[in-house]
C-alpha cells in the first residue's frame, strides 16, 4: 500500500504515551482516554507517523453512512506540520475504516491551511476557551486576575477546607453527588456512572481528582486530566455549602499550584459560554483563547448530509464530549 510503510500502529500502552508526552501531545490522546472511550461505544485506533501521531476515536453510524473518525485535540507532532506525513494518514484513516468523515481538533491556535480540509460545522469541543501560561510566577498570574477572584482565594482559603487527591472509587462517587447537583443547576445532561469510574480507574495519576473538604465533607472537585504539555479541565462541581464557602475558588487555585508543581506548561478551563460558569473561568484567566477549531476531511459522497447536521447526528455528536 503507497505511502503506508511510515505507519505505526500502537498496541502497547507505555510506548503509545511517552510518544504523545514527547511530542507534546493533549491529554486526550493519551491511552486511558481512548479506553475509556472503548467502553463506551466506540474503538480505539492508534498510529505514529514519522515525529508525531493521532489516536482515533472511531464511531459507527446508522447505514447507509460510513463510520466517523474522530481525533480529539489532535493529531500531534509532525503531522501538524507536515503535509506528506498527514496525507499518509488520511489514507490510513479511508483505506482502513471507509468512513463518512474524518475530524480533527488539533490543539492549536490560529488558521489552519491544509490541503483537502475544511472547517466544520459540528464542532465536539469548544474552540474558544482560556488557557493559563503555567511557566509564570505566581504573582504574575494572580495580577491579571479579577479582584473578587484574589479575594475569594484568599477568603476561602481562610474557612479550613482542606484539598485532597481522590484515592477510592467512594471518593469518585462523593464527587458524583456533586455533579449531579452541579448538572441539574446548570441543565447539562450526564454519562452513566461507570463512565467516571472508568477514567479514574484507567487514567490513573494522568487525571487526578481533586476534592475540597469542609470537616470532612466534600463540597466541591475538580477532575482535569494531564500530560507533561497541558492540564485540561475535564469536570468540576460544588454542593450549597460549597457555594457559601466560596470553595471552588481556594480548589481552583490549589490545582493550578499542583499543575506548576508537575512541571505542567499549560492550563486549559476546556471551553467558555456566556454563562456563570466561564465568568467564574475567567475571573482566573481574563484573556481568551482561540483555538484553530475543527476540521473535517470528507471521505463519502454522503458527507454533506452530515454536514446539514440531521437530529440523529447532533446527538452523537453531544455524546462525544467529555
Amino acid at each position: 500500500m503507497k505511502g503506508m510503510t511510515d505507519i505505526q500502529p500502537i498496541d502497547d500502552q507505555a510506548r503509545w504515551d511517552e510518544q504523545v508526552k514527547r511530542f507534546d501531545g493533549h491529554p486526550l490522546q493519551l491511552w486511558g482516554w481512548g479506553e475509556v472511550k472503548a467502553r463506551h461505544g466506540w474503538q480505539a485506533d492508534r498510529v505514529l507517523i514519522g515525529q508525531g501521531g493521532a489516536q482515533l476515536l472511531i464511531k459507527r453510524l446508522p447505514k447507509p453512512f460510513g463510520p466517523l473518525v474522530y481525533v480529539p485535540r489532535g493529531p500531534f507532532g509532525s503531522l501538524l506540520r507536515d503535509d506528506m506525513a498527514r496525507q499518509t494518514f488520511v489514507d490510513y484513516v479511508k483505506q482502513t475504516y471507509k468512513p463518512l468523515v474524518l475530524t480533527v481538533e488539533p490543539d492549536t491556535t490560529g488558521e489552519v491551511t491544509w490541503k483537502g480540509w475544511q472547517k466544520s460545522n459540528n464542532r465536539i469541543l469548544l474552540a474558544r476557551t482560556a488557557v493559563m501560561d503555567l511557566t509564570k510566577p505566581d504573582e504574575a498570574l494572580l495580577a491579571v486576575m479579577s479582584k473578587k477572584t484574589r479575594q475569594y482565594i484568599r477568603k476561602s482559603a481562610g474557612e479550613g477546607i482542606v484539598v485532597t487527591e481522590a484515592q477510592t472509587a467512594a471518593d469518585i462517587d462523593d464527587c458524583l453527588v456533586l455533579y449531579k447537583q452541579t448538572a441539574e443547576r446548570a441543565g447539562f445532561s450526564l454519562h452513566d456512572k461507570q463512565y467516571y469510574h472508568d477514567i479514574f480507574s484507567l487514567l490513573g495519576s494522568d487525571s487526578p481528582v481533586y476534592m475540597a473538604k469542609k470537616d470532612g465533607q466534600t463540597v466541591a472537585f475538580l477532575w482535569p486530566i494531564i500530560t507533561p504539555e497541558v492540564a485540561f479541565e475535564l469536570y468540576g462541581g460544588m454542593n450549597d455549602e460549597g457555594q457559601r464557602l466560596r470553595a471552588n475558588y481556594h480548589l481552583k487555585w490549589s490545582v493550578i499550584q499542583a499543575m506548576k508543581q508537575r512541571g505542567v506548561k499549560r492550563y486549559d478551563v476546556n471551553g467558555l459560554l456566556n454563562d456563570g460558569v466561564s465568568a467564574f473561568k475567567q475571573g482566573f484567566i481574563p484573556e481568551e483563547t482561540q483555538m484553530s477549531g475543527t476540521f473535517d476531511m470528507p471521505l463519502s459522497p454522503l458527507y454533506p448530509v452530515w454536514s446539514s447536521m440531521l437530529p440523529a447526528v447532533k446527538r452523537i455528536v453531544q455524546r462525544v464530549r467529555g
